[in-house]
């Protein structure tokens, strides 16, 4: 399914830890620095009555959504659960969003969910598996699946691919967008002793639906870098955002913050850079196109 959204510029995703805040400035009419629209976890609202989905609807009736799961599990072996794909389906029809994501990973095996991403094979038959479960995903949700790269600390079995190839061909074989998290081609690239440019340069950019920026730290007493959501976004990762923007155009940029959330003013200023390395992006592909 083609992607449709008119969703952009830079948003935050949405967590309990601010709800409050953010819904007393809508009732105050105070505005939210550069946030454009908030991004959702569905898992977080579905299920649930009284407060939180009705807090959602006030926010929805304010600024746009965008839909990010956490555990369909796309490249798992269990089938998807019936339960919560009409759950999502309907999640998705009541707030008009323009596309759902996921990630590029398993969560589970025999209907135990183990709560992390986990790598996938670099195979060719790895990613026809993945590419037809999201193909079944849309079918069942009736909208736009994009996929997200993540973070990952090893790579099970023999690779037939780099990380990059096997992004694009799940990416072909599927027909779905991405939702690049720059973040996590950061992180990678320091574990691997890698160049993150190199790894943009061979992924399809064209395809690129939204992106994720977050922070990330070093681990005590080594050199690895884990992906925490906990911790500033660093001028790397942002230089990444623009080199990214000038050649995706615009598209949603998602700020994340999972862990040592900080007061909602503090978070949005940390948009605000955000939002200055995305219009950095966006002036220096105008450049270009001017010659």
């Amino acid at each position: 399914m083609a992607v449709r959204s008119t969703i952009t510029g830079v948003g935050l995703g949405l967590r309990f830890d601010f709800l409050d805040d953010v819904l007393a400035r809508l009732e105050a009419d105070t505005p939210l620095g550069p946030a454009r629209f908030f991004e959702v976890a569905p898992e977080n609202y579905m299920r649930r009555g009284g407060f939180v989905p009705a807090a959602l609807e006030r926010i929805a009736a304010r600024y746009p959504l965008l839909s990010h799961g956490l555990s369909m599990s796309l490249g798992g072996l269990d089938p998807f659960d019936d339960a919560y794909m009409r759950e999502l389906a309907a999640f998705t029809r009541r707030f008009h969003v323009p596309f759902h994501s996921d990630h590029l990973c398993f969560s589970g095996i025999a209907g135990r969910m183990v709560h992390e991403l986990l790598p996938l094979p670099l195979t060719r038959g790895a990613a026809a598996h993945v590419a037809a479960r999201v193909r079944e995903a849309e079918e069942r949700l009736g909208l736009p699946m994009v996929v997200e790269n993540i973070t990952r600390y090893v790579v099970p079995g023999a690779p037939e691919m780099s990380e990059a190839a096997f992004v694009a061909e799940v990416l072909d074989r599927s027909c779905a967008k991405l939702l690049l998290d720059v973040n996590n081609v950061y992180v990678n690239a320091i574990n691997d002793g890698t160049d993150p440019v190199a790894f943009l340069e061979a992924i399809p950019l064209d395809r690129v639906a939204a992106i994720h920026v977050a922070g990330h730290e070093k681990r005590a007493g080594t050199d690895l870098v884990i992906d925490t959501h906990g911790a500033d976004v660093l001028g790397e990762v942002l230089s990444l955002l623009t080199w990214t923007i000038e050649r995706t155009g615009p598209v949603p940029v998602v700020l994340e913050r999972d862990h040592a959330i900080p007061p909602l003013d503090e978070l949005l200023g940390e948009l605000g850079r955000v939002e200055a390395a995305y219009q950095a992006g966006l002036a220096a592909r105008e450049a270009r196109a001017r010659g």
